[in-house]
């Protein structure tokens, strides 16, 4: 395809894919589409090991990374491996006798400790965390730096500049996409509430072709509820350049989400996908689960602001479920989507797919316009 993105980073399909797994990353990126990495989940050492492997699969192609850099989060320092100063007792006693009342054992004795720190040590936030992270990525090919909280540092993208790395970030409003304007991002991420993770209020529908007008003439990729050529068609419409999407590569054989998981997600309509501050303390959409559930029953604490609440989860919450794999407390960053992924499938018939559904609604708007 023709357009501003493709010409950009020299691919052929303007198809943005967010995913936490590097083989998601390297198939979409030879598909034709442009991989991106999701950082979050990792410490600097996973991270270095991720993008090596990357960078001897991905055949020249290029590829970006994507950050969570919230530059309203102040740095934690190593009291995020200590909960005891970090987190109230009574949310943390709360998540406790939630999971002890649902008979999800405790994480074996003498072990609470590591497991803990382990978890944590890949959680990094903070700006401090994430420029660290994003110096290690820069000293790697990476064509693209995506910031998922917020408009990046005006010295970052000066630097990202200067080795010829563009730079994003996700608005869910208008006035956001200003501001990444304004900072010298080269695109703009439209991100409508139908989105899995963190998302706004938004539809898709309404919030592209505002935030297309707000930037033009930058370039705008839409994402929120994509996951279908038809829906790629509905975005260059509005005045997108592209799309982003992760949700859907949580479908396919290469993503890393576990099979029970998995099989909850093929199990699940739209709906399932709530919109939730439970899980990281800023609205996320995610996999309908128990956890989620009571936050909202009467005499429930307010949930913590972010990181905070994410820590909570993670050290108290997931650590105890993912280990027993407890269904109903089971849950995942997934969007709207969700309630068309029904099967298991490869990434390269995901692109394959939109493409052709793209090609088939050419046609079909063409039969109608020049009738």
């Amino acid at each position: 395809m023709k357009n501003k993105l493709c010409e950009m980073f020299g691919i052929d399909v303007p198809i943005f894919a967010f995913s936490h797994c590097r083989d998601v990353v390297v198939e979409v990126s030879k598909a034709g589409g442009m991989g991106v990495l999701g950082m979050a989940r990792m410490d600097p050492d996973r991270l270095e090991e991720e993008l090596n492997w990357i960078d001897e699969h991905i055949e020249g192609k290029p590829y970006g990374i994507d950050v969570l850099m919230s530059g309203n989060v102040t740095d934690s320092g190593d009291l995020k491996y200590e909960p005891e100063k970090l987190l109230p007792k009574e949310h943390v006693d709360f998540v406790r006798r939630m999971l002890d009342e649902a008979g999800v054992p405790p994480l074996p004795e003498g072990e609470e400790e590591t497991i803990r720190r382990e978890i944590v040590k890949g959680m990094n936030f903070t700006p401090r965390e994430s420029l660290d992270m994003i110096n290690r990525a820069m000293k790697h090919p990476i064509k693209l730096i995506v910031n998922a909280l917020g408009t990046p540092p005006a010295a970052l993208i000066e630097e990202a500049h200067s080795k010829g790395i563009k730079v994003a970030a996700l608005a869910g409003k208008p006035r956001h996409a200003i501001k990444h304007k304004e900072a010298g991002c080269d695109f703009v991420i439209a991100v409508g509430t139908e989105a899995g993770g963190h998302t706004g209020d938004i539809s898709s529908l309404v919030l592209w072709p505002s935030i297309v007008d707000a930037v033009d003439p930058m370039p705008v990729l839409g994402g929120g509820g994509v996951g279908r050529g038809r829906q790629l068609a509905a975005a260059l419409a509005l005045g997108c350049e592209g799309v982003w999407c992760g949700s859907i590569w949580l479908k396919t054989v290469q993503s890393e989400v576990p099979p029970e998981i998995k099989q909850k997600m093929f199990e699940a309509e739209a709906g399932d996908a709530i919109l939730t501050r439970s899980v990281t303390g800023k609205p996320c959409r995610t996999l309908n689960n128990k956890f989620s559930q009571a936050w909202n029953a009467p005499g429930a604490p307010d949930c913590l602001p972010a990181p905070l609440q994410n820590y909570l989860w993670w050290q108290e919450g997931r650590s105890r479920v993912e280990r027993v794999r407890a269904k109903d407390f089971l849950t995942y960053p997934v969007g709207q989507i969700v309630g068309q992924m029904q099967e298991e499938t490869s990434v390269k018939e995901v692109v394959y797919d939109f493409i052709n559904e793209l090609l088939e609604s050419k046609e079909r708007m063409d039969s109608m316009l020049n009738e």
